[in-house]
């Protein structure tokens, strides 16, 4: 566990699906407004995060005053997902959930981020990753021009 004094990074629990399907629905929503809008249910995102993110992931939750506030999926080295609630963006939160996904990933990681996502981009960029490729967005469900980034440990030295 990792803690800051005020945010808790612990692996997340079955327990916590629901929340978690709440962060990433509202994130993407307030920080992606050119996504298509949300066809799925609040139960059936919670369904998919206990049946796939929480399954086949190692995933994190970070917490802040017993709350749930933002949590990471590592699959392999992919990172497939890294959300907070929109409300303590710019905190510090991210970086936090982002350096424990690092500690687990000695080789290095990757991930997915859309080409329009200029927020997401700088962050991880700011944190040493770097385009390996890009998409014209056949490769994910929202046919959003993509980029793959990548973080190894020497590119932050």
């Amino acid at each position: 566990m990792t803690d800051d004094g005020r945010t808790l990074i612990r692996i997340a629990e079955e327990a916590d699906a629901a929340v978690i399907a709440r962060i990433h629905m509202t994130s993407r929503s307030a920080t992606m407004p050119y996504l298509p809008p949300q066809k799925r249910s609040h139960e059936e995102v919670t369904g998919w995060v206990q049946d796939v993110v929480l399954r086949r992931c190692r995933t994190w939750v970070a917490v802040r005053d017993a709350e749930i506030i933002g949590y990471a999926a590592l699959d392999g080295d992919m990172l497939e997902d890294l959300y907070l609630r929109p409300d303590v963006r710019r905190q510090g939160v991210g970086t936090l959930l982002l350096d424990e996904v690092r500690r687990h990933s000695p080789d290095g990681v990757s991930l997915h981020v859309f080409q329009q996502n200029t927020d997401a981009r700088a962050f991880y960029e700011s944190h040493g990753f770097t385009v390996l490729d890009t998409s014209d967005g056949d490769r994910n469900m929202e046919n959003l021009p993509d980029m793959t980034l990548r973080w190894t440990p020497d590119s932050s030295r």
